[in-house]
């Protein structure tokens, strides 16, 4: 892996969630997705009862994750494309998600994983200066 996209892989370790793009009977869907990096792959944890994972196994994906929200002052974006596929995880890569959610939209959780092998992986960064954060403080 090229040093940008060490990069992208270690920032998504700051995080827990993201996003996940594709198509679903040929319109344009994204969905959250919790996320852990595992070597040079990316394990996602979804609800089954969405039947999303359906349309991202054995496909082209986009997955997007930031730290947008966290109040810090040096924000960033990952984005990759890659190819999804919907495994059995072994025990230790399902310990690696930590508590699962009880319910989805009022549904019992209904887990389902998938590993993206990442692809053409971008980092966007917004640096903010102190001047500029403490114009805008409350």
């Amino acid at each position: 892996m090229s040093t940008e996209e060490l990069r992208a892989m270690a920032l998504l370790t700051r995080v827990p969630y993201g996003r996940v793009a594709t198509s679903m009977r040929a319109m344009p869907f994204v969905a959250p997705a919790r996320h852990v990096v595992t070597g040079g792959s990316v394990l996602l944890l979804m609800h089954a009862g969405h039947g999303y994972h359906q349309a991202c196994g054995g496909g082209v994906v986009a997955y997007g994750a930031d730290n947008y929200g966290s109040g810090a002052d040096n924000l960033w974006s990952v984005q990759f494309t890659g190819t999804a596929e919907v495994i059995e995880p072994t025990t230790s890569e399902i310990e690696m998600f930590g508590a699962k959610p009880h319910h989805v939209d009022g549904k019992p959780f209904d887990p389902v994983y998938m590993r993206l092998t990442p692809q053409f992986i971008t980092v966007h960064t917004l640096d903010y200066a102190d001047e500029r954060r403490s114009q805008h403080a409350a």
